[in-house]
């Protein structure tokens, strides 16, 4: 694995724009005084790399967490993971959209698979506003992304803060401690080591209070709070209350429903409400009247992240970005189980089944032949029912259907509180083979590849108000 904080190379042969030509590029999209520089003004970290990259949150937003905002990398070398110009510009001369303009614009296309580890920095206390040591802190929220311009996806395996690692390189044996003993490189060769040895090409790294800003900037984000929501944390200064049902949090209130951890689910409910978060805020972002913000929130942004992507590399990925759709975008969770209290407190014990079939889904890593596992039978996967039709006793009538289909391993779960349209199924430990072929199967529902249903199903069938004529002669 390349070191993560390697620098790339360039290659002479490639075309690479004149750093003038770079400064009007950006002068232009963003009409922005904030790309200026004065002779007395301090160098800040790859300063114009951050504000590259907190334009490209606009079109990734899906693929961060809830405490983050932003996510990035590329690949080495340089000359065989970007198309430079002229090969990448295209030639019709018809009227441009924004998109085709930013695209025409920066000529850079990324042209291999890369694996960004990203981190949401807890608060350090003590550590003085924005300073580099407010990024020495335990990772709050970590997630590992493969961009992949073969099949025009992304994949975001979000890593629950408290997995038990076995190293005797860290303090305590949780995967969040390995940034404040050793910084983003000990982060990549533990997350690494622990997933097959994935390759990791570069970080992210992100304090807590760029999430709440963004929130704030875009006007706040619309989500279902399923139920009454109350701790207080006076080490994080929190003091979480929202009450259920549809809310539009601000900035403040969107971090505290994504840090909740005060049920029984813990950490992993904390993992589902950010990846709810994600879609919400993905939908303030990709409307246009969040450009005429876009200067703001690129100067309060570039406060908070840590990087090590250059710029090209940026210019590369939000090419990609603005291909995506939602269908692109796969999320799941490190599939595991809650530690025995009598083993570890409070630890989340990798499933290495489900690890292995995640890390060969979604990240083209062989490992152990344990994954090996090509055609599961229906009794092998586990189903949870869960009503949001809004009828009574719907559970029921579905699960008496699945059995006339063959499904077995089904159980029910309580309602969900608020009532869907159409039905959901929802791949809860990113098996989403299995997924489609119980929708061939069903002939009914929409696959959410996100680990939001309930954590001992494989795949959890939310039933939605479809059902009703779905099952009226049954």
């Amino acid at each position: 694995m390349v070191p993560i904080s390697a620098r790339l190379d360039s290659n002479p042969s490639a075309p690479d724009p004149h750093p003038i030509t770079k400064w009007w590029l950006w002068r232009a999209v963003f009409v922005s005084k904030y790309t200026e520089t004065t002779p007395s003004s301090k160098p800040r970290r790859s300063s114009v790399a951050r504000w590259l990259f907190w334009s490209l949150v606009l079109f990734l937003t899906t693929t961060i967490s809830a405490t983050l905002g932003a996510t990035l990398a590329l690949v080495t070398p340089l000359s065989t993971a970007i198309c430079p110009p002229p090969r990448c510009v295209a030639q019709d001369k018809q009227q441009r959209s924004l998109v085709d303009l930013w695209r025409d614009a920066f000529l850079y296309r990324l042209t291999r698979p890369v694996n960004i580890l990203v981190m949401g920095i807890d608060r350090v206390p003590n550590s003085p506003p924005h300073s580099s040591a407010s990024f020495n802190g335990r990772s709050d929220t970590m997630l590992l992304l493969r961009i992949d311009p073969n099949d025009n996806s992304v994949k975001v395996l979000s890593i629950p803060r408290d997995t038990q690692v076995d190293s005797a390189e860290l303090t305590i044996q949780k995967i969040n401690q390995a940034n404040a003993d050793g910084g983003p490189a000990l982060a990549a060769r533990i997350v690494s080591s622990t997933l097959n040895d994935v390759p990791i090409d570069r970080y992210v790294r992100v304090t807590t209070d760029a999430f709440r800003e963004l929130v704030d900037l875009v006007g706040g984000v619309e989500v279902f709070v399923p139920y009454p929501m109350r701790y207080v944390d006076k080490t994080q200064q929190l003091d979480i209350s929202l009450d259920p049902g549809w809310q539009l949090l601000d900035g403040e209130q969107a971090e505290k429903f994504a840090r909740f951890r005060h049920d029984k689910y813990g950490d992993i409910g904390r993992v589902q409400r950010q990846q709810v978060l994600l879609k919400a805020l993905r939908q303030r972002l990709v409307s246009p009247a969040i450009l005429p913000r876009l200067p703001q929130l690129l100067r309060v942004m570039q406060k908070y992240v840590d990087t090590n992507v250059s710029l090209e590399e940026m210019l590369a990925l939000a090419n990609f970005g603005l291909q995506l759709d939602r269908a692109d975008i796969q999320m799941v969770m490190l599939p595991g189980h809650f530690s025995d209290s009598r083993q570890y407190a409070s630890h989340w014990i990798i499933d290495r089944r489900g690890r292995d079939r995640v890390m060969r889904d979604y990240f083209a890593i062989s490992g152990n032949d344990i994954a090996r596992e090509t055609n599961r039978s229906q009794d092998n996967i586990r189903i949870a029912i869960q009503n949001a039709s809004g009828e009574a006793n719907m559970s029921r009538r579905v699960a008496q259907y699945l059995k006339t289909l063959g499904f077995n391993n089904i159980y029910l779960v309580k309602d969900w509180p608020d009532r869907e349209r159409q039905t959901q199924i929802i791949v809860q430990q990113g098996d989403i083979e299995a997924a489609k072929k119980f929708q061939d199967k069903l002939g009914l529902g929409n696959i959410e590849p996100a680990s939001t249903g309930d954590i001992e199903s494989d795949i959890t069938l939310r039933i939605g108000e479809d059902w009703s004529s779905y099952l009226a002669g049954f």
